[in-house]
């Protein structure tokens, strides 16, 4: 089930179906070394674009919070809310909503000068519950599930990720898997930079939802 709701002028709670929680970098953790870092630059400074470019495609429960959470990572160039994981043609929101095998992702291109994809796939866990098999956080159902889609290229990185994410949780508890990538497919317009577009809309729901404390329960302070 959907915490996305349409929005009226009396119904100012149930406005969205994400929230951002903690930025990237507050959401690592200082204590776990084997979950690698991005490289950053003194105060001041700016990194400089190496010109080159990747893509990873990451779900993380509703993607306006996931696309939010990457926009704001150094050396991630876009963010591209979208649909994973199905088989089916231009899927819709409403579709994927009705259970259609796909899940709310986001595509994302990085500058691998900047941030490596390790690098990149080490902060997304910091960004998601992993132990959440139904969904993340106020959103439930199959399309709200959690991925890292991977190509085959991408995949053994990936996978080191999750067994370093795996050794600060748990094997146990953690229920998210790196899946093989297929096609990726933009959503709707309206759904694209929702949480930057619609900042009162999206603070409303960010505030009720109580995602960043939840991450802290899950991934420590």
């Amino acid at each position: 089930m959907s915490f996305r709701t349409r929005m009226t002028p009396f119904a100012v709670m149930a406005v969205a179906a994400c929230s951002q929680g903690e930025t990237p970098a507050a959401a690592q953790s200082p204590g776990q070394p084997a979950l690698q870092r991005a490289s950053t630059q003194g105060a001041g400074q700016t990194a400089r674009d190496s010109g080159r470019r990747e893509v990873a495609v990451v779900a993380g429960g509703c993607f306006w919070s996931v696309e939010s959470n990457m926009e704001h990572i150094p050396g991630v160039i876009s963010a591209v809310s979208g649909y994973a994981g199905g088989t089916s043609a231009n899927p819709t929101y409403e579709a994927v909503e009705a259970g259609n095998g796909y899940v709310e992702a986001v595509q994302v291109t990085f500058d691998p000068g900047r941030i490596s994809y390790r690098q990149l796939v080490d902060r997304f866990w910091r960004t998601i519950d992993p132990t959440d098999a139904r969904g993340q956080f106020c959103d439930t159902g199959p399309a709200y599930g959690t991925a890292v889609f991977a190509t085959p290229a991408q995949k053994p990185t990936a996978e080191a990720s999750r067994q370093a994410a795996i050794a600060v949780i748990g094997a146990r508890r953690f229920t998210t898997p790196v899946r093989d990538a297929g096609r990726f497919w933009p959503a709707e317009a309206y759904h694209q930079d929702f949480a930057r577009l619609n900042p009162a809309r999206y603070a409303g729901y960010s505030r009720f939802c109580g995602r960043a404390a939840r991450l802290r329960a899950v991934w420590g302070a």
